[in-house]
């Protein structure tokens, strides 16, 4: 029997190859994101639904919620794969200290209130031996150069552990994904230089940039049948960069 996904930021990156991933093993999949057009692109390729939403929201997430309940009933697999490192877009004109304010406010809604909105939206649709998926960062181990990347990103850790120790009796397993660098996604925007690509690379053991199916075929394996007894943990994709070799 086909299981329900639902994928938030899977227009793009590392949530449209997730949602492949799903896609390929016979999953129902729903796409969550902002943008419309590049949501009915991408589930136009796959063969999946999907809707708008704003998950920073109360509203937004609702709106997720009425809709998968209306067209699929339940849901087996959370994605929570929205968000991103807003603090390098706070308007120029602030002192310090309201530039700090908004890159720390920015950055806890796009990682982490995406990620409770849909999650605790869902929550009453997940069907035992559910799968919830965080995604974190190697950066909420090491830092990101402004604190509030790093810090939202971390936080996701507990709330794994304590989304775990809730429902792991009816079977549900919840666990995080913290990639390090990982090429062809919109992360870097127009930053990245051929000189930092090859210092991220470097870093890694294997000397290698991650791409978004390794960390879709992590989350594929904890998202199955066979990891049901892998919960509340953090696990790594960053070919060793962390070790700092």
């Amino acid at each position: 029997m086909a299981r329900t996904a639902v994928v938030s930021g899977g227009g793009t990156g590392i949530g449209l190859a997730l949602a492949k991933r799903f896609a390929a093993d016979g999953d129902q999949v729903v796409l969550v994101g902002r943008r419309e057009h590049v949501l009915a692109e991408a589930a136009a390729t796959i063969g999946a639904a999907f809707v708008p939403a704003d998950l920073e929201t109360v509203e937004g997430a609702a709106h997720v919620a009425r809709f998968t309940a209306d067209r699929f009933g339940t849901v087996d697999v959370i994605a929570a794969a929205a968000g991103g490192n807003t603090a390098r877009n706070a308007p120029a004109d602030l002192t310090d200290l309201e530039r700090a304010s908004w890159a720390w406010n920015a950055n806890l809604r796009l990682n982490v209130m995406t990620t409770v909105h849909l999650v605790e939206g869902l929550k009453p649709l997940l069907n035992d031996h559910g799968r919830i998926l965080l995604f974190s960062s190697i950066a909420a181990y090491r830092g990101s150069g402004t604190g509030s990347y790093a810090a939202s990103k971390a936080a996701l850790h507990p709330y794994a552990i304590d989304l775990s120790g809730e429902l792991g009796a009816r079977g549900v397993t919840a666990n995080v994904i913290a990639p390090g660098y990982v090429e062809d996604t919109e992360f870097f925007g127009d930053t990245m230089t051929e000189q930092r690509r090859a210092t991220l690379a470097g870093q890694a053991d294997n000397k290698r940039p991650g791409n978004p199916e390794d960390i879709a075929s992590l989350a594929g394996w904890l998202a199955s049948r066979e990891a049901g007894h892998v919960t509340a943990q953090i696990i790594q994709s960053n070919g060793g960069a962390l070790a700092g070799r």
